[in-house]
């Protein structure tokens, strides 16, 4: 065999081995969609008071169904429970509230703000958002887009923002190799590029998948029974992980009237 067709051989091979892998890759894409996953649970309070005594606190939450919620059954095990938990336990009274949507994108947190500011401010948003734009078509740079234009207006509000960028997607054991690794690499991009859209409309950012993806990786208790959305302990690890990115937002600030 000539150097030419070794070559020419060797051009098929992979020719071949990159088609299989791209259809690899629909497959396990097709099966992840049909694959059943947790729904929100409507028993699940949108508002609720954490803490008897203390200065009070209005915290709201938007985003996707992580920020509502699903994968447990009960309030105090969602993340904004376990976090309004957390911040009662330190002396504050904390008025919770949610405006987030399971399934929602980044595209959706305008309708989303103009809710949370619809009638007296919060004091405090939390935004949780980014797996749903990670795992579907669209652009990373139009998803952070939205996300910075929804911490501006917040922020214009006097609201000041915390933000959890994108999880660990690696961590998401309903989703097949190799499709697992190619979200997670774009996750990993969209989180960086939330970082820098929500730092320069003037929100915090907390890394979640850095601060927690070592655990969700190691752990399968730290996701619900569909392998995908957190578990009470999950939402433990995320409500700790931001919990000092709030304390710090929040300040000596006076709550409002």
């Amino acid at each position: 065999m000539t150097a030419r067709s070794k070559l020419g051989s060797l051009g098929r091979g992979a020719t071949l081995a990159a088609a299989g892998l791209v259809g690899l890759v629909a497959v396990e894409a097709v099966l992840a969609r049909s694959r059943r996953y947790a729904r929100p649970q409507l028993s699940l309070a949108l508002r609720s008071s954490v803490g008897r005594s203390g200065t009070p606190v209005r915290l709201v939450l938007l985003g996707d169904s992580t920020a509502a919620g699903v994968g447990v059954d009960r309030f105090g095990d969602t993340v904004g429970g376990q976090l309004a938990q957390l911040l009662a336990d330190d002396g504050r009274r904390v008025e919770l509230s949610s405006v987030a949507v399971a399934g929602a994108r980044s595209t959706e947190l305008a309708t989303q703000v103009a809710r949370a500011l619809l009638g007296p401010h919060p004091d405090i948003a939390v935004i949780l958002v980014g797996s749903h734009d990670a795992v579907r078509p669209g652009r990373i740079d139009s998803a952070a887009a939205q996300l910075g234009g929804a911490v501006r207006r917040l922020r214009r509000a006097d609201v000041p923002v915390v933000v959890g960028t994108c999880p660990d997607l690696g961590a998401a054991r309903a989703i097949a190799q190799p499709l697992r690794a190619l979200v997670s690499q774009r996750g990993r991009r969209l989180a960086r590029a939330q970082d820098e859209a929500a730092r320069e409309a003037g929100g915090v950012t907390v890394d979640l998948a850095a601060e927690t993806g070592v655990l969700f990786r190691t752990d399968p208790g730290t996701l619900c029974w569909d392998g995908y959305h957190p578990s009470a302990d999950g939402y433990r690890l995320w409500a700790h992980a931001l919990a000092p990115a709030v304390v710090a937002a929040l300040g000596t600030r006076s709550p409002r009237s």
